[in-house]
């Protein structure tokens, strides 16, 4: 029988202090043995915050090792859905994903055919918003006021969630709040909160402080703060201290998992070589 998403919160909070709707942990042991054990009881239906910007900090590891665990009916939070063949592209692939919220969606072929065929519900957003709503979620932030996406769908409502197959709206958005501030119009945007959260990063030691890399750390920050039980996928584990105080960009209070997956390569998404005899002036 599957874990239920009560059953893990109530694990959490035996484990855990609640504060401003965050967990924090208290556990002194972070560090799981492999990915599969990290997400073994992520559930059916669960809500799964990932990081990553196009093929960079992608927790591909964790997503592999669900993959594998079995787990439906997801409803992911993600600058995009993955890419066709790769992180959350095969959970997509696999129909393992109800539901995402998403700013971008890209070449991912497999991504528009669903939302286009009415098999997956879509909601996108202005991609700092999103950013913005889960770093506010983790922040115990429950709403926020931004000027971005006034005098569009994304305030109006009407935006396409999902479509009904034969090119007909079948669920639109709702529209929302809006107030002025200093003669500015703005839009109320709720914050994220989701039941997990995925994340690669570089470093990261027992204590589960993280270091990223370059701009491998696009949103995997956010998406670390948004999760009520956070995974983290470090190329390296190191002992508590090894990383100096301003190295650290992730403190150990928002992560409550840890495996180690060694060196990691990023792909290139997109490929453009110049032919022969091009002028390249």
């Amino acid at each position: 029988m599957r874990t239920t998403i009560p059953a893990i919160r109530a694990k959490c909070e035996r484990l855990c202090i609640m504060r401003t709707g965050a967990i924090v942990c208290d556990m002194t042991n972070k560090i799981f043995a492999s990915a599969a054990d990290a997400v073994a009881d992520i559930p059916d239906g669960a809500s799964l915050a990932v990081g990553g910007f196009g093929l960079v900090g992608i927790p591909a590891v964790l997503i592999d090792a669900l993959l594998e665990q079995g787990a439906t009916d997801l409803k992911t939070v993600s600058n995009n859905c993955g890419t066709d063949g790769f992180g959350l592209g095969k959970l997509l692939e696999a129909r393992r994903i109800s539901r995402t919220t998403a700013s971008y969606v890209g070449a991912n072929q497999e991504f528009a055919r669903q939302y286009l065929n009415g098999e997956l519900e879509v909601e996108l957003t202005p991609q700092g918003t999103l950013a913005e709503r889960m770093r506010a979620g983790g922040a115990g932030i429950p709403a926020f006021y931004t000027p971005a996406g006034v005098g569009t769908l994304v305030a109006e409502g009407g935006l396409p969630l999902r479509y009904d197959g034969d090119g007909g709206v079948a669920k639109a958005s709702e529209p929302k709040e809006t107030r002025e501030f200093d003669g500015v119009t703005y839009v109320l945007e709720h914050s994220i909160v989701t039941d997990f959260a995925l994340v690669h990063a570089r470093r990261a030691d027992t204590a589960g402080n993280v270091q990223f890399y370059g701009t491998a750390r696009n949103f995997n920050p956010d998406v670390a703060m948004s999760g009520r039980v956070t995974i983290v996928q470090a190329e390296e584990i190191v002992p508590a201290g090894e990383i100096a105080p301003a190295d650290v960009h992730l403190p150990g209070i928002f992560v409550q998992r840890l495996v180690e997956v060694g060196r990691q390569e990023t792909g290139v998404e997109i490929e453009k070589l110049s032919s022969k005899g091009d002028d390249r002036s």
